[in-house]
Formats: structure tokens, C-alpha cells, sequence
């Protein structure tokens, strides 16, 4: 049983939640300013949590013909057998419907929106067979977790939610053309689209700059709108050198630190942004 939870754990990479879960609770303490009732937080979390294991599940079962071709995947759970397809499909399936039952226990409107981010969820995987911005199908995901946020305790989209979900749309897109630059060749061999696999590194790594750029104006514009302070700015300060600091380890003629430029540099910045987001609006320091 615990060898199977390990398999199950590498399957979805929960170790990536580190991407998504520090954004979704600063969208709950820009949306609120402040913590919301337990139940609320609770509900919201599971959603999170659910919606990404989800989107990890059916990204693995669609995914399975190319990934058993891919050198990269070979040692993969779900390539190895040690996770059959059709227990990937039933966690998939499972973890959708608790997120939609999770947006049911937060009010009607969530419940009815949440077929939407289930149907993002499946058509991201397909993406790469049909056009090479897959990667801003992977950004609608995170788009709609602000969003998500901000029905779920105000039954309605807040101004701050959307410019959020705008940021984290063109950061998660920029990391993502980073990451797909491992898999150039094996997409092109195989007939699999992507930004790199079109326009190559070059091109693609400016891709990603431009797209950080805009994450940048965006978390810009959410402090504006949700009344942040000079915490917060100070904490976009730092995120902004990470950003920097990731761009860097990228080259067009050096991959080597792709790696860490998407796993460890990207958890620091959700992190970061949580931690300056939580500790401006508990001292609430205005410009």
C-alpha cells in the first residue's frame, strides 16, 4: 500500500503543488483581505487540491502513447506499469468529481462554473496535438483558480481576481515552454506541437521572457486594484530578481539548468508572492 501511494505521488508530482497552492491562498487573502471562514478555506483548498491532481491524472492517461516513446518518461509510473491506465482514468474521474462537489459546498455559481475547469483540464493535454500555444491552454488552468477564488467566497469576479489570474496564466506559460525545451526533438520526431518545437530555442526562450514581462504588469495591476501596500511591492521586488535569476540559468546553447529553473527558482516565487501578499495585508503599510 505505501509503495502504491509512492507510485501514486510520483504519478501526479505532487511535489509541483508547490506551483499552485501558494497562489491560490493569496488570491484567498487578496479576494477576503484576510482568512475566510474555516469551512470556506477548506472547501477552497480541496478544490485546489483536487483540480491539480486531476489535471496531473488525465494529463498522464492522454499522454501515455507518446510518454512510453519519450527516452525522458521511460521510468515514469504510468510508463512502467506500476500504475495502470485504467486506475490513472479512475483518479482522474474521482478528483474531478470532488473538486465539483467541493465547488457545490461552496455556493451554487461555483458548482455551475466548475465543468469549465474540469473540460481545461482535459483539452491541455490534448493542446499539443492541435497547436503549438499549448502552453496558454496550460495558463487558462491557472487563469481560473483566482477567478475560482474569488466565486467561491464573493459569488462573483473581484478586478484584482482577474488581473491574478492573468499573471499566473503568463508566468505558468512561460515556465512551461521552458520545460517543454527538454522534449524539442522527441516532439518534432513525433509530430507533437509546442512554441520550441515550432519556433525553436531561441525564439521560444524569448517566448517565455516576453510572457514573464507580463506577469510582471499583472501582479502590478492586482496590487493596484486590490489596495495593496509597499509590502507588497517589496515582495514583487524580489520576485522580479528571481524571475531574473531564472532567465539566466536558460541558454540557447546550454539546457542543462532547466530543471532547476522550473521546479526550484518557480517554487520560490509562488512562495514568495504568498509570504508578501499574507504579510501586506496583516500590516497593512500603504504607499
Amino acid at each position: 500500500m505505501i509503495k502504491k501511494l509512492k507510485y501514486y505521488g510520483e504519478l501526479i508530482k505532487i511535489e509541483h503543488t508547490i506551483f499552485a497552492l501558494p497562489f491560490a491562498i493569496a488570491s484567498i487573502f487578496i479576494v477576503e483581505k484576510g482568512l475566510p471562514s474555516v469551512d470556506k478555506l477548506f472547501w477552497i483548498l480541496v478544490a485546489v487540491i483536487a483540480g491539480r491532481t486531476a489535471g496531473m491524472a488525465f494529463n498522464r492517461f492522454f499522454d501515455l502513447p507518446f510518454d512510453k516513446l519519450n527516452p525522458r518518461s521511460k521510468n515514469w509510473a504510468s510508463v512502467s506499469g506500476l500504475v495502470k491506465p485504467i486506475e490513472i482514468l479512475v483518479l482522474a474521474i474521482i478528483s474531478s468529481i470532488v473538486l465539483i462537489f467541493s465547488a457545490y459546498m461552496l455556493n451554487k455559481l461555483a458548482f455551475y462554473l466548475s465543468p469549465i475547469a474540469i473540460l481545461l483540464l482535459i483539452i491541455y493535454p490534448l493542446g499539443k496535438r492541435f497547436t503549438n500555444f499549448v502552453h496558454l491552454i496550460l495558463g487558462a488552468v491557472y487563469f481560473i483558480i483566482p477567478i475560482a477564488v474569488s466565486i467561491a467566497l464573493k459569488a462573483s469576479v473581484v478586478p484584482s481576481a482577474v488581473f491574478l489570474g492573468l499573471a499566473m496564466a503568463f508566468w505558468v506559460s512561460g515556465f512551461d515552454i521552458f520545460y517543454s525545451l527538454q522534449d524539442i526533438e522527441f516532439d518534432k520526431k513525433v509530430g507533437l506541437y509546442s512554441i520550441p518545437s515550432k519556433f525553436g530555442i531561441k525564439n521560444a526562450i524569448l517566448f517565455a521572457r516576453f510572457f514573464h514581462f507580463l506577469t510582471l504588469i499583472f501582479l502590478i495591476l492586482t496590487g493596484i486594484y486590490a489596495d495593496l501596500g509597499l509590502i507588497y511591492y517589496i515582495g514583487l521586488f524580489i520576485l522580479t530578481l528571481f524571475l531574473v535569476y531564472e532567465h539566466s540559468l536558460i541558454k540557447e546553447n546550454d539546457l542543462s539548468n532547466i530543471n532547476v529553473a522550473f521546479f526550484t527558482i518557480n517554487g520560490y516565487v509562488s512562495i514568495i508572492y504568498m509570504f508578501f501578499v499574507i504579510l501586506d495585508i496583516y500590516l497593512n503599510w500603504r504607499l
